[in-house]
């Protein structure tokens, strides 16, 4: 793992295959880390000739914490949101997307293949409409576009999105398994849920950083952020759209918004997969993600 300076913070991140060929950038979701990118999935992506860089948001793993700054809790995030006011909140997905173009400077890349899921795909759809000139191609994975008239997630997934997890440094059982409940519940039906594998990921973001708070910082990024289907509508960049037809998260409609939302763009869906990338779709994915960077390639 590396730390640099980029856009007034640390960010942590890593690099996988040779430092002068074309760069993929993987932006990673809500609460998470980049180790959810794996490395077989991002080496994947670099035998295929390509410099993969990983890092983590801020607010989670290793980069920079906001653990100074209060937000208001889900409840009366929502409720200022519904009466029209704007909560005051440490940052936006702006400032995000502002990390993600100072990671890129700060390790001289002047254009790169822009790969989000989740929050990521937000924060990625963010840089390719305010620095369409940074950017080779868009891959927006089981994100949406923040059109507040689409349905919201399942009302049990959001409960347990929300529910905070019991300490696990008190009661690390309980811990892993409100991790494992969730991320079982998000997968979809076409793949075997490997809980080891799970487990073994949870403990590793565990070991990595523990903040509850980075997560509702992030929540308030999201909300204040808003509908971005004007910004969406101005993307320029070759765009694929991939999102699961099982996602109890952000439901298939919302993928299918976002492409909708973007000139040109190729929605994907991807049957059996939910709110997850399972190891059996990297190819699936990282072929996806080959075939547009060969679009922007081009321009």
């Amino acid at each position: 793992m590396n730390l640099l300076k980029a856009n007034g913070i640390d960010l942590a991140y890593e690099s996988f295959g040779d430092d002068d060929a074309e760069a993929i950038l993987l932006i990673a979701g809500l609460g998470t880390q980049m180790i959810r990118w794996t490395i077989p999935f991002c080496l994947d992506l670099a035998a295929r000739g390509y410099r993969v860089i990983r890092f983590d948001n801020r607010d989670a793993g290793c980069s920079t914490h906001f653990a100074d700054r209060s937000i208001p809790d889900f409840g009366t995030l929502a409720a200022m949101l519904m009466a029209g006011q704007r909560p005051d909140v440490p940052y936006t997905l702006h400032d995000m997307a502002g990390d993600a173009i100072g990671l890129l400077d700060a390790l001289s890349i002047d254009r790169a293949h822009v790969v989000g899921r989740s929050m990521g795909g937000m924060i990625a759809q963010i840089v390719a409409s305010e620095h369409p000139d940074r950017v080779l191609s868009l891959t927006s994975i089981m994100s949406g576009s923040g059109n507040p008239s689409l349905p919201p997630a399942a009302p049990d997934v959001m409960a347990m999105m929300t529910t905070r997890a019991p300490d696990p440094f008190a009661d690390e059982a309980g811990f892993l398994a409100h991790g494992l409940a969730f991320a079982r519940r998000i997968a979809g039906s076409g793949y075997p849920f490997d809980e080891e594998t799970q487990r073994a990921l949870v403990l590793e973001e565990l070991r990595r950083a523990h903040d509850p708070g980075g997560f509702g910082r992030q929540i308030a990024a999201i909300a204040v952020t808003g509908d971005r289907r004007t910004r969406l509508a101005t993307i320029t960049a070759p765009t694929l759209v991939v999102h699961g037809a099982d996602d109890p998260l952000i439901l298939p409609a919302c993928g299918a918004d976002t492409a909708s939302s973007i000139p040109g763009a190729e929605f994907m869906l991807v049957s059996g997969m939910g709110h997850d990338l399972p190891p059996a779709l990297y190819r699936t994915v990282a072929d996806a993600v080959e075939r547009v960077a060969r679009r922007g390639r081009q321009q």
